[in-house]
């Protein structure tokens, strides 16, 4: 008897499902059947209104096949679901059991966000999905999406559009092969190529995932990211840019190509604004300069670039370090004016050309504006230049003076004229044995040297002069080694990866009891040492202990 009811119930629950399941016919001005040309359906004819489950079909004719719960329209089909939306095409097929419907000819859908028109429109009311398999349009008031393939979501008023996707306003076009768009938002999200086009003055960004806010014009990009300038090409691992207040900023594998002035700046954290004309850049700063078939680095902690092209000013602080094939530097800063074409380094600068080492107060580097080789170099105020010997530790060729000038050509540093109080000491080789047979000491107003791959091959005394050549054994020690002499080679860059490496500190002698001299310049030397590795002051640094060395514990 229990298994009787419950097969009962059972039975009962199915054909109320059902039932519930099946379409209605709300009105019709003829229904009619024609069992050899349409078997198992009921024709229906003029102002055709059914129902099923909250929606409502109209049309003019319609075929409604009620054991398969099937329903096809034609002519002026409309379809409503409730008040979210409201559906155009003309022809229909609505699977009632399904709830799934298929319309085409002159499809056109609204809800309250947007407008869609399409050729096929497929339409799963269970789901609450829209798709189109062969070309759509999106009006919302905002934007214009165009896609060949599409998705929309009602309950998230989301669009999925695939395959040549475009979406156009008044002040951009952006274009991508798969983006997921929100109609009530007008956010997009880019999951391929996306690039997008300010209509106004033609820049672009282009990546391949990101987001764009096509209300406020900011894109954020995190894969293969680049932004298209008039003058500039910047690429990142991600970039976040906002076009109406023209500020960019990037992180990771950041590129940017100067294209008019052939110049690339290189780091890992940037900030553009465009209305100041105006980079930003700091970790693993460098600016490469591209000259013929070789190229200048130039890296430090940060690098400032202002102005338009034609006068743009680049800085470079703290650590600088240069290098070239045939030309190294370093200083503690930069600056160049592209309007001059001068670049000065600042604060105990240095440059190594070949074998020559070379110091002043003050370094300056001129390039010529038309060509972009270097032109000439200044070295000013206590000019030093000084030369190993290539066999021996201890012995050196020097130059001094008050100022040294010297002449590029072809970017090769081929002529050098040291003006006032100049000085010279050459220790002098057998060609052939390579044995060291003069040491030959000058003093003149003026000398000029000729260099051939960075070697002396010439020398030239002016004006009055005096010198003394003393055989290698009866040169006096004390003389070896002019005032002012320090050897730098352990500073010099290498290669393009040392210009990135900090100099190691160097260690101090230890401080001898009531040494009050030593401990004062150990102090200073110690603060200097802390601000340029930390960028921060002793005062900061209270609670950390140093070793007699220096080095921290």
């Amino acid at each position: 008897m229990k298994k009787l009811f419950l097969l009962s119930f059972l039975l009962l629950s199915i054909g109320s499902f059902s039932q519930s399941k099946k379409i209605k016919i709300l009105s019709t001005q003829l229904s009619t059947a024609d069992e050899e040309k349409y078997p198992g359906a009921t024709i229906l004819i003029g102002n055709v209104k059914m129902e099923h489950e909250g929606a409502t079909l109209d049309c003019k004719r319609a075929l409604l096949y009620q054991k398969e719960n099937i329903f096809k329209a034609l002519g002026e089909v409309v379809i409503e679901q409730g008040d979210s939306i409201i559906q155009y095409s003309d022809f229909t097929i609505y699977n009632g059991n399904t709830k799934k419907a298929t319309s085409w000819g002159n499809v056109e859908i609204n809800d309250k966000e947007m407008k869609l028109s399409t050729d096929t429109l497929h339409f799963d009311r269970k789901e609450q999905v829209l798709y189109y398999p062969n070309g759509g349009t999106i009006r919302d008031k905002k934007n214009v999406l165009k896609s060949i393939r599409g998705s929309y979501f009602l309950k998230d008023k989301k669009f999925t559009a695939k395959s040549k996707v475009t979406v156009v306003n008044p002040e951009s076009n952006l274009e991508s092969n798969h983006l997921d768009y929100y109609t009530n938002s007008n956010l997009a999200y880019l999951y391929g190529p996306s690039t997008i086009t300010n209509l106004k003055d033609s820049t672009k960004v282009y990546c391949e995932k990101g987001f764009y806010n096509t209300n406020t014009d900011v894109a954020y990009f995190v894969k293969n990211a680049k932004l298209f300038l008039k003058e500039r090409t910047i690429s990142a691992d991600s970039l976040y840019y906002d076009k109406r207040q023209g500020f960019a900023s990037a992180t990771k594998n950041i590129k940017v190509i100067d294209t008019l002035q052939k110049m690339i700046t290189k780091g890992n954290y940037a900030e553009l604004y465009e209305k100041k004309d105006s980079l930003f850049i700091i970790n693993r700063a460098v600016a490469i300069t591209l000259l013929d078939k070789d190229s200048m680095y130039v890296a430090g902690d940060k690098i400032l670039l202002t102005g338009k092209t034609d006068k743009r000013i680049v800085r470079i602080f703290n650590n600088v370090k240069i290098f070239k094939t045939d030309l190294q530097g370093k200083c503690d800063s930069i600056h160049t004016s592209q309007t001059t074409g001068l670049t000065r380094m600042f604060k105990n600068p240095i440059l190594w050309s070949g074998e020559n080492q070379i110091t002043g107060d003050s370094i300056q580097i001129l390039t010529d504006k038309k060509t972009s080789k270097l032109d000439s170099l200044k070295i000013l105020k206590n000019a030093f230049m000084i030369q190993k010997d290539s066999l021996s530790e201890d012995d050196f060729n020097q130059i001094k003076g008050r100022n040294i000038y010297g002449k590029f050509e072809n970017n090769d540093l081929r002529t050098m004229l040291v003006k006032g109080n100049a000085e010279s000491l050459y220790y002098n080789r057998n060609e052939d044995s390579k044995k060291m047979e003069t040491v030959t000491k000058e003093i003149a107003s003026d000398i000029e040297f000729t260099l051939v791959k960075n070697n002396i091959t010439e020398t030239k005394y002016f004006k009055q002069s005096e010198g003394k050549t003393f055989p290698p054994s009866e040169f006096p020690s004390e003389e070896k080694k002019f005032k002012g002499f320090i050897w730098r080679s352990d500073e010099q860059p290498l290669t393009v990866e040392d210009i990135f490496k900090k100099d190691k500190v160097r260690s101090l002698p230890p401080i001898k009891k009531n040494d009050a001299a030593v401990k004062k310049v150990r102090k200073k030397y110690l603060k200097e040492s802390l601000k340029k590795r930390t960028g921060r002051s002793e005062k900061n640094t209270n609670s950390r202990k140093r070793n007699p060395k220096g080095g921290e514990r």
